[in-house]
């Protein structure tokens, strides 16, 4: 999959999941550099301690890149949840989810191995 359909297919996937849940806001923000990537999607849904708990298990599965290609194309197809979730904790670096003011946000880092995600953050408001 090229950088750009890859990018693509995970802004399109985890939207579909944030979306799921009918929240009035989402923010998604992306940095990209030469080696890696940063991509940050922001919801106002409440979220259970035992929600996030479980989307972050789900999101930094183990990783099986040599998988991507063909569990992408599955990734469109009618799947929910946490199964949505594994496909594409399979295809990137490290997820963080964590809980914001009004919802979460999930961190998204893909990169080879120089790359720095502590470079490229979203600072949260309300620290």
């Amino acid at each position: 999959m090229r950088r750009k359909e890859f990018i693509l297919h995970l802004i399109g996937e985890i939207s579909s999941y944030i979306l799921d849940g009918d929240p009035m806001r989402m923010v998604i923000s992306l940095h990209q550099e030469e080696d890696g990537l940063h991509l940050s999607v922001m919801d106002d849904n409440p979220h259970t301690d035992e929600e996030i708990e479980q989307m972050e298990k789900d999101l930094n599965s183990q990783k099986r890149p040599e998988l991507s290609g063909y569990y992408g194309e599955m990734s469109g197809r009618d799947l929910l949840g946490s199964s949505r979730l594994n496909l594409l904790g399979w295809q990137v670096k490290h997820t963080d989810v964590t809980r914001t003011s009004s919802g979460i946000k999930i961190d998204f880092w893909l990169g080879g191995d120089r790359f720095d995600s502590q470079r490229f953050t979203i600072p949260d408001k309300d620290k």
